[in-house]
């Protein structure tokens, strides 16, 4: 199960990293809507591509965090179940934003009923769709933040996965938080992603090498069991 798990998680930051950091930042100038535009119109069928992996991103995150629900279970059922709720419900939201990434593919592809625009009308909607998606997507990042940190919580005080990939979420859900003011959020989203991701790259590796201590995994289920039969 810890494999798996890892084997999504894994997914997850590798279709985030070609849709952002590939796709989005290269054809996107948020200074510039005519040559945004024009990078979409470009290349169309890239553009596009960049929104397949967004909804494998939220696909595979959203097992993930039902596979961390299970994993973390038996530290506390009530703690683990609260964690994957927040994070399926910041997963619902991110997936929707991205209706608003792909809009701008649709104002330019030349549709009849959008004539009445110009092109600089056009490009200036098409840009507008894009930034409220980002905005979208710095609402779940909230919901992820406290998910976060609640999954940090639960390692920590696992006996059977390393308390230092707990630390790595802690430090890195409190940094998702920075966007409950979105300017902090943006300001020092370089630095937030790099934890982020240096912790992720952490806990994928951990995982996918070791699992989980099984035989203490295996000991919390029972003391876990044995405490709700008393």
């Amino acid at each position: 199960m810890a494999r798996i798990t890892g084997v999504f998680y894994l997914i997850t930051i590798v279709a985030a990293i070609i849709a952002q950091g590939v796709i989005a930042e290269r054809l996107v100038n948020s200074r510039d809507a005519s040559v945004t535009a024009a990078n979409i119109v470009a290349h169309a069928d890239l553009y596009r591509f960049g929104y397949t992996m967004y909804m494998i991103e939220m696909v595979a995150q959203t097992i993930m965090t039902m596979l961390f629900y299970m994993l973390l279970k038996p530290v506390s059922r009530t703690g683990s179940l609260i964690a994957a709720v927040i994070g399926v419900v910041g997963c619902g939201i991110k997936a929707l934003s991205r209706l608003f990434y792909v809009a701008p593919a649709i104002v330019l592809e030349g549709t009849p009923y959008l004539n009445t625009f110009s092109t600089a009308q056009l490009s200036s909607l098409a840009l507008l769709f894009y930034e409220m998606n980002e905005m979208g997507a710095a609402i779940a990042v909230v919901f992820f933040g406290f998910s976060t940190l609640i999954t940090g919580w639960l390692i920590i005080r696992s006996t059977y996965l390393p308390r230092v990939l707990g630390w790595f979420a802690l430090v890195g859900g409190i940094g998702w938080l920075s966007f409950l003011w979105p300017p902090l959020g943006y300001r020092l989203n370089l630095y937030i992603a790099a934890i982020g991701l240096l912790g992720s790259l952490a806990t994928i590796v951990w995982l996918l090498a070791f699992g989980v201590n099984e035989e203490r995994w295996t000991e919390q289920v029972r003391a876990t069991e044995g405490k709700l039969l008393s």
